[in-house]
């Protein structure tokens, strides 16, 4: 069964990543940077002149994930260039200022966008003409580029939400909403379109004219939140569609649809964990872990996540130079710290199993597969087509003291849900403690904090996701080590490549 199951996985992952590489197929992609910044350019292999749409990531974000777009509209006769902002993907320079002030980053932003732009401009096979796309964070930067670049045609912001869209300015603006994101970005795109409108504005309607500047629209993505609105085929096809209207192209052709194609890439990677689960050693006779009953189990889930954001409430947490990375490095470990307590004070934390003599070698066996299998066989596919994963060297240091929170963590967390009598559903609870847990803390500080809900539903993703094989890591060894350390090395690994590097 477990060979078929393989089989299944194996020609999944395969037809996933030729689907995927296939996005880029009659593209000449080239990497290069401006300064410390890099940025990729995508073009048909033509040399026809075409505009440039100069491609901008969101907060967190990467030039990877803004792909979609770009290879759509270059796949359509655009050079899409996208590019790493100040302290994120692979930029080694880091963001500089206060995230809640806001004027000096946004600054420093914009300069890097014009000059992002000014080279743009000069690719090889270039018409002259430019446009711009951003997303979250950067559909305000991209709108006052535009602003104060009149070569800017069109502007395309998603997720947008600018104080400074005037009826006129900039030039040709599309917003694009996910649907199932917060109201308040729908309410922002029809505010901004209804300075045209006069009031009137609804999703879906053009309103103004291309001939002058003043087009404007609203386009609703369907079904999708703050990230799954990139990949959305809506809003491909509604930015493609804005730039062929404002440049005078021509119809509909590729749109990218990779979305699916991930799904059934990491899909394949996670099942096939479970028969690759088979080689790994035994290591302790009995099922080793808590093993705890509901009321015990209950009490032990619960505290953590009640008193971990009431201790950090008030207490200096900006020790990294790493954007709410070093918040999140003090959750791990206070929360891991008070789940060994409770553990500790419910005597049954070091039982059964933990009088057993350990066997280590079969333990850094599995630990050293696991780990290897969760950031190799998963990130190697994550940065070349999602963000950016492979870190550069100044990102290292960072990923070393994130670990220090989050193996106190997860090595509590599986031991607490692991062990000869653990009920079903343990692992899942606790999860959900952890996630009510920073719902707290974002509500006891959302100022510094609100930028930990975006990620709330990637967490939630790692926690199945990485919960499955290190199931069944415990499954084939007995011991939870092995699925522990695993997973706080990937969680550490990536909370230290993606949030933006700062120098406050």
């Amino acid at each position: 069964m477990k060979r078929f199951i393989g089989l299944i996985a194996t020609v999944a992952i395969s037809i996933g990543l030729f689907q995927l590489q296939q996005g880029a197929e009659g593209l000449s992609i080239t990497k290069t940077s401006v300064g410390k910044t890099p940025l990729t350019s995508f073009k048909l292999q033509s040399t026809a002149p075409a505009p440039i749409v100069v491609i901008a990531h969101g907060f967190a974000g990467s030039q990877q994930l803004m792909q979609p777009f770009a290879e759509t509209l270059a796949r359509n006769g655009y050079i899409a260039v996208t590019f790493d902002f100040l302290g994120h993907g692979r930029n080694p320079a880091p963001m500089r200022g206060d995230v809640t002030e806001g004027k000096t980053i946004t600054a420093a932003l914009l300069a890097e966008l014009t000059d992002v732009a000014a080279s743009a401009r000069k690719l090889p096979g270039s018409d002259g003409r430019l446009a711009v796309l951003g997303h979250s964070m950067a559909s305000d930067i991209v709108v006052r580029f535009a602003q104060a670049s009149p070569a800017v045609e069109a502007t395309v912001a998603v997720s947008v939400f600018s104080p400074v869209v005037t009826a006129t300015s900039p030039r040709n603006l599309l917003v694009i909403v996910g649907a199932l994101e917060p109201a308040m970005l729908s309410d922002e795109g029809l505010r901004i379109i209804n300075l045209t409108a006069g009031g009137t504005a609804v999703a879906g309607e053009t309103y103004g004219h291309f001939s002058d500047g003043t087009a404007r629209k609203l386009a609703l993505a369907r079904g999708v939140e703050h990230i799954g609105v990139l990949y959305s085929h809506d809003s491909l096809v509604e930015a493609l569609r804005w730039l062929n209207a404002a440049f005078g192209k021509q119809a509909d052709g590729f749109i990218d649809s990779r979305g699916r194609w991930l799904a059934l890439l990491f899909l394949g990677i996670v099942t096939l964990a479970w028969p690759l689960s088979s080689l790994l050693p035994v290591a302790s006779e009995i099922p080793a872990g808590a093993g705890l009953r509901w009321k015990p189990l209950l009490i032990a889930a619960f505290a953590p996540a009640l008193l971990t954001p009431l201790m950090l409430w008030k207490m200096p947490t900006d020790f990294l130079s790493i954007l709410l990375g070093d918040y999140l490095t003090l959750h791990f470990l206070l929360y891991g710290v008070l789940t060994a307590m409770a553990l500790l004070y419910l005597r049954k934390g070091l039982s059964p199993g933990a009088a057993m003599p350990v066997s280590w070698k079969p333990i850094a066996t599995a630990t050293a597969a696991v780990t290897a299998y969760n950031i190799i066989a998963f990130g190697l596919p994550i940065d070349a087509y999602v963000f950016s994963f492979l870190p550069i060297p100044a990102r290292f240091p960072l990923i070393v003291a994130i670990a220090c929170g989050t193996l106190p963590y997860f090595i509590a967390d599986e031991w607490l849900t692991r062990g000869k009598g653990a009920r079903h559903g343990a692992y899942a609870l606790t999860k959900f403690c952890f996630l009510l847990s920073l719902a707290i803390a974002v509500a006891l500080n959302p100022m510094k904090l609100f930028f930990l809900v975006i990620i709330v539903p990637a967490i939630l993703i790692l926690f199945v996701a990485f919960g499955l094989i290190s199931r069944w890591s415990y499954a084939a060894t007995r011991h939870p080590l092995p699925g522990a350390l695993a997973n706080a090395a990937v969680f550490a690994w990536g909370i230290g490549v993606t949030f933006p590097m700062i120098v406050r």
